[in-house]
């Protein structure tokens, strides 16, 4: 009897888990490996000249680049979570990684997530303060508040992670270890667990349209009344202007809330690997890649701040 308890136990015990490479052919895999390496550490780079920029630069300490700071603050450890793995798992072939780093990726991954659309959230309504209300923004967006809403965001980011990874840690996994991902996510595991995963399935559903509908809802309102306003300028530049900040910050909560409310709302056991890898490449790769490029790197202040900087260098190499 206990033989058997004792065999029944082991069998629920999942030590290693096995992740998909991006391809199976091995020169697409490496291809593959190399541009997401490439992607990868061009989003350190832009993000740290962000980081770097705006800190220095006294004119740039402004609510908005204190948004922007700690936007590429959060996409440089959101994308080291799972990017640089991928990459190393995919150009070696070894597809196994430990089970204390997928519970890693299991909790890390829906707080940078839960983070990322906080933040985008609060930038959007930065945006609709300054361009609808720009006599008030002073009053409203001042340092003490940027800095309780951004705590906030980041401390109960912390709960909702935990909420979730604790969730899953209660579950058993007696089927095959293999993770229809290139990094542990929820969803993937959910389907090779043994364990009545109803509760965790609802969670997800009702954590996705809660946060995401809620913020996606603000987001769009704010933005309705910002083009609302910028439609009333009268001179077409100052339009221009509002309309090349705010529609690439649209672009990117679009693909970022679409495509990961899509993965965490799915829970079809035959949807595709291809589909389910391209939908979470896109939320996990693209939006810290492309935020430092359309939202902060296009911005005139900070080009004129990279601008100074480099000729600064210049001159003193010159010297």
């Amino acid at each position: 009897m206990n033989q058997d308890f004792l065999k029944k136990a082991n069998a629920n015990i999942v030590t290693v888990v096995l992740l998909e490479s991006f391809a199976e052919v091995w020169e697409l895999r490496l291809l593959l490996s190399m541009l997401f390496l490439l992607m990868y550490l061009g989003t350190l780079l832009g993000n740290l000249i962000i980081i770097t920029i705006t800190t220095v630069h006294q004119s740039l300490n402004t609510p908005m680049f204190f948004f922007i700071r700690n936007l590429s603050i959060l996409d440089m450890c959101y994308i080291s979570v799972t990017v640089p793995n991928a990459c190393i798992n995919s150009i070696s072939g070894n597809r196994e990684t430990s089970v204390a780093g997928c519970a890693t990726q299991i909790f890390l991954v829906p707080y940078f997530i839960y983070v990322e659309i906080l933040f985008l959230t609060i930038m959007a309504q930065d945006h609709y303060v300054a361009i609808c209300q720009p006599l008030h923004c002073p009053i409203i967006m001042n340092h003490k508040f940027c800095v309780q809403v951004t705590l906030a965001s980041t401390l109960s980011g912390f709960v909702y992670a935990a909420v979730h990874a604790g969730n899953m840690f209660r579950l058993s996994f007696c089927q095959s270890s293999v993770v229809n991902q290139f990094f542990c996510d929820i969803p993937s595991l959910l389907r090779f667990s043994c364990s009545d995963t109803f509760s965790n399935k609802l969670l997800n559903l009702l954590s996705a349209m809660d946060i995401a509908g809620v913020c996606f809802t603000f987001i769009a309102t704010s933005y309705f009344h910002i083009f609302s306003t910028v439609l009333k300028y009268p001179v077409k530049d100052e339009g221009g202007k509002a309309f090349s900040t705010c529609v690439p910050h649209i672009l990117v909560v679009f693909v970022f809330l679409s495509s990961s409310a899509y993965v965490y709302l799915s829970h079809s056991e035959l949807s595709e690997i291809t589909e389910d890898m391209i939908l979470s490449i896109c939320y996990t790769i693209v939006p810290p890649f492309l935020n430092p490029i359309i939202c902060s790197l296009r911005n005139k202040q900070i080009k004129e701040a990279v601008r100074k900087v480099i000729l600064r260098m210049f001159y003193s190499g010159k010297l």
